[in-house]
């Protein structure tokens, strides 16, 4: 029989693939106590209302990447190899999180206005500083190309990395790690043969 707080990790887990498969405001307590396997009722002993669950899915995912992305920066490599290892951790996090990214990517942009969820906001610009310090420091330390348009490359490196959470499942063929290798090297290297 699970423990309160098994149960209530259970809950969340359901609650996210809910959300990521039909949407935050297409998302009742009700399909959300019946894919869990409980009373609508019962859901409310755990949480306080459908917000709180998606709070809680968006807040601990986003606690785990930047634990992960802190490391990482903290870690004094250079550019590349920064870079290398930002990517790699993104794909490890969706492979840990993949329902929590597919919300966060479908859903954020309405929640960044409500108070709650402000920490969106903090997130992103946090984020943003992290890819394009790396990038900057990339083409200052001539690891990268000098013609880059930094933003650009940014957008490009962050849509495709966190798209795959759209695809990617855990236990699949590929793990993160292969993903993340075979992404580098399509991104570092290009996919033209070298003449």
């Amino acid at each position: 029989m699970s423990t309160a707080p098994q149960r209530r990790e259970e809950i969340l887990a359901t609650a996210a693939e809910v959300f990521a498969a039909q949407g935050y405001n297409a998302t009742t307590v009700r399909k959300i106590a019946d894919a869990a396997g409980m009373l609508a009722g019962s859901l409310y002993y755990h949480f306080d209302s459908k917000e709180s669950m998606l709070d809680e899915i968006l807040s601990t995912f986003l606690d785990a990447l930047w634990a992960r992305y802190d490391t990482v920066l903290a870690a004094g490599l250079g550019p590349r190899e920064t870079l290398g290892a930002l990517v790699t951790e993104s794909f490890r996090e969706i492979d840990r999180h993949r329902a929590a990214v597919a919300i966060y990517q479908r859903e954020s942009k309405h929640l960044l206005d409500q108070p709650r969820f402000g920490y969106l906001a903090d997130s992103q610009a946090q984020f943003e500083k992290a890819w394009l310090g790396t990038l900057e420091r990339g083409v200052a330390a001539e690891a990268f190309r000098a013609d880059l348009d930094i933003r650009l490359t940014y957008r490009f490196v962050r849509d495709t990395v966190w798209v795959a959470a759209s695809w990617y499942r855990p236990g699949g063929q590929h793990s993160a790690e292969e993903i993340a290798r075979q992404y580098l090297s399509t991104v570092l290297e290009g996919i033209a043969r070298r003449t």
